[in-house]
């Protein structure tokens, strides 16, 4: 079953009581089938949620110290907002922040409020993924796997929530000036060219695009399916968004090809208020699908390394 569901509705506990007694099962799970959907702790707001993500007991990987380059809304130091997209924005199949050099390991999503109409968060078996697509095309698969992958990001000077991407570069590299900026991406291996407008284009340092995982497993991981379906111009000009790592082009064969066999290993997890998820983002890609209706949909999230 993908994903395991875990019910707590008959067990007359505290949260904290709950996660505590069942977190090796969940940590069992992540590890064998990459996601757990916990129902019956009926969470309500994003203290309730802080509550269940604490006692799991990782280590937190904050917003504010992350190079997402999503718009989000802070609660707490570990709680935030999914994405602060419009709802009509769909935000394609990827592992969250796999386009940056440092990235979550595990994350929570917890369900305050479901949309009315749509709003599912499609979850695909990368690691599934990964062997088709190798024993379909085993030469892109080696391409992918020796040569890893390099990404473009675009920053604006503003943060913008029209967009999936929107995060300002101030936001995203927590800095206060372009000379910071310089430094802080610097040291970590990017390359980069102000805009006109005061944005920031920045190269990524060689990242991945297939990681090993337990059991003698191995699993893409990476944003090709993202990239080609969601960021502006890629499907026009791959290297606008993203390249191998020796600088050499994506075919569009490629990143058409993996998206569509994707679909084959996702599945749509449709939202009951309440709900939580854990995700190994290491073996699972996600999205979100889009949404309507007069209720407003929340959806908060934690990350741990």
């Amino acid at each position: 079953m993908f994903p395991v569901r875990l019910d707590a509705s008959s067990e007359p506990w505290s949260t904290e009581t709950w996660v505590r007694k069942n977190q090796s099962a969940i940590k069992k799970n992540l590890t064998e089938v990459g996601a757990v959907l916990i129902e019956g702790l009926a969470l309500k707001t994003p203290v309730d949620f802080d509550r269940f993500v604490a006692a799991y007991g990782s280590p937190s990987f904050s917003y504010n110290e992350s190079l997402s380059n999503a718009v989000r809304i802070n609660f707490t130091d570990r709680i935030f907002t999914a994405n602060e997209a419009p709802s009509e924005v769909e935000i394609y199949l990827h592992h969250e922040m796999a386009q940056t050099p440092v990235s979550p390991s595990v994350l929570f999503f917890c369900c305050i409020s479901a949309a009315m109409r749509g709003g599912a968060t499609p979850l695909c078996r990368s690691d599934k993924l990964f062997s088709a697509f190798k024993a379909a095309h085993p030469k892109w698969t080696n391409q992918l796997t020796d040569k890893g992958l390099r990404y473009i990001t675009k920053m604006p000077a503003v943060s913008d929530g029209s967009s999936g991407q929107g995060r300002s570069w101030y936001s995203t590299l927590a800095v206060n000036s372009k000379l910071e900026a310089e430094h802080r991406l610097l040291s970590m291996g990017y390359t980069f060219k102000w805009q006109d407008d005061a944005s920031l284009k920045a190269l990524s340092p060689l990242l991945p695009a297939v990681v090993d995982l337990e059991f003698g497993r191995r699993s893409f991981y990476h944003q090709l399916i993202a990239a080609f379906r969601g960021w502006p111009g890629v499907q026009e000009n791959p290297a606008s968004g993203v390249m191998f790592g020796d600088r050499t082009e994506i075919s569009l064969d490629l990143l058409d090809t993996m998206s569509a066999l994707a679909q084959e290993y996702t599945t749509e997890l449709d939202w009951a208020d309440g709900q939580v998820a854990v995700i190994n983002n290491k073996m699972v890609m996600h999205g979100r699908k889009p949404y309507s209706g007069e209720k407003k949909r929340l959806m908060l999230v934690s990350m741990a390394p």
